[in-house]
């Protein structure tokens, strides 16, 4: 095993589990912060005092790190959201100099958002639930070898070749579409000449740089966006993102080796949320559902669409432990289950007569599934200030255990409150 100091963290659900407030937490002591897929489709909120962050590219690790933090070669980057960002951050008193861009990262282009709107529109029913910010078919391009990436900027005439191919592709499909919207060569090449001279001081190798600080033994900690449920392999298919939002991500994101890789934290939501169509065996279309809604503010970051809510899934858990090879979890949002005089929790799923205990491959919304619940005791007692594990209620703490029992992963860090220090700690990060 290296000697490398390497944090991962992955969400084990469906997104939104809460990991910028947690990858805040971690990266004052970072050296490196990179974030390794995903687009400006995921937002990040990190509450800071009385100020509240929402980021969409940037590293959620930017806001109290004075470490580099590196986009890496696995994203892909509206430059134009990229830009807005930091100038929102920079006005509000942060320097972001020690912001910087992998070259091999692929850009977003106007096309691409006319794209994925067009495509979206012309599945009427059967439409996936995509933000529309271009990222499906951004990395449909970096797939069929025909990306523009980060690096290409820093030469005009190879970008132009690349540029000219591109929107008469484009064009066309969406003529074919119906779409009224087209793209002109000379706009956009002047555009995006005048965005590289922005971002040229920031363009690295990542690849070079993230590697030479693994082997330094620099505290590099690496984030992902979304979640194991979207991602493009393990997912919910195909209501799922473009990347690969899992631990074996951060290799193919950033160019580090799985064996460089030491603590993997999942993030974990005390209960399930799920943002946009798709399966979700325990969800709760109910009352009791829109209370865990309004209590937690499950509403989107980036689109501010309401969140789906539902029981703890720990079908999907033990999936996330298996695929993620999770070392720790952190739980968070435990508070919004205070109150409740029983909590459920899903333990297998039943169809077609057969049980499953971790997630099948081909689950469809239309197939009906029959989840197994456990029925645990709720807790009445405000949990929202508590520091010590001890001080938490009786079933509080039976409520965490049993997750720690059924996964077979410690729970190191207990979230009961938005603010940063409103954190229980059972291990060391």
């Amino acid at each position: 095993m290296s000697n490398s100091n390497t944090f991962v963290v992955v969400g084990t659900q469906f997104g939104d589990e809460g990991k910028g407030k947690i990858i805040d937490v971690l990266s004052p002591t970072a050296d490196y912060i990179v974030r390794f897929q995903g687009g400006n489709n995921a937002g990040h909120t990190v509450i800071v005092g009385q100020e509240k962050f929402i980021l969409h590219l940037l590293p959620s690790g930017i806001i109290n790190s004075k470490g580099k933090c590196v986009i890496g070669a696995g994203l892909v980057v509206d430059l134009k959201v990229l830009l807005k960002e930091i100038d929102a951050l920079e006005k509000r008193g942060k320097n972001l100099d020690n912001l910087y861009l992998d070259e091999r990262a692929h850009i977003i282009f106007p096309y691409h958002i006319a794209v994925d709107k067009a495509k979206e529109e012309s599945l009427g029913v059967n439409k996936i639930g995509t933000t529309q910010r271009g990222i499906g078919p951004c990395y449909n391009d970096k797939i069929s070898r025909n990306g523009i990436r980060i690096g290409d900027l820093l030469d005009p005439e190879r970008f132009a070749d690349k540029l000219a191919w591109n929107i008469k592709e484009k064009n066309d499909m969406l003529e074919r579409y119906g779409w009224p919207e087209r793209f002109e060569f000379d706009a956009l090449y002047n555009e995006y000449m005048e965005l590289a001279k922005l971002i040229t001081p920031r363009i690295i190798d990542g690849v070079a740089e993230i590697n030479e600080a693994v082997a330094a033994g620099k505290k590099v900690l690496f984030e992902g966006a979304q979640a194991i449920m979207l991602d493009i392999d393990f997912g919910t298919y195909p209501y799922v993102t473009s990347s690969s939002p899992t631990a074996g991500g951060v290799c193919v994101g950033t160019g580090v080796a799985p064996n460089k890789l030491n603590r993997i934290v999942g993030v974990m939501k005390a209960y399930t949320t799920r943002v946009g169509e798709g399966p979700f065996p325990t969800e709760l279309e109910n009352e009791l559902g829109e209370q865990i809604r309004q209590t937690g503010g499950e509403f989107g970051a980036t689109t501010g669409r309401p969140r789906r809510t539902g029981w703890l899934d720990l079908v999907m858990g033990k999936y996330a432990v298996l695929i993620d090879g999770l070392t720790d979890i952190v739980l968070t949002k435990i508070d919004v289950l205070t109150g409740l005089e029983t909590i459920k929790v899903a333990v297998g799923y039943k169809i077609d007569g057969h049980v499953y205990n971790t997630y099948p491959g081909n689950l469809r919304k239309s197939k009906p599934v029959e989840v197994i619940y456990e029925e645990l005791p709720g807790w009445s007692e405000d949990i929202s200030k508590i520091k010590d594990y001890q001080d938490l209620p009786l079933n509080c703490r039976k409520y965490i255990e049993f997750i720690e029992k059924t996964l077979g992963v410690n729970i190191s860090m207990i979230s009961v409150g938005p603010e940063r220090t409103q954190n229980i700690y059972r291990a060391d990060f």
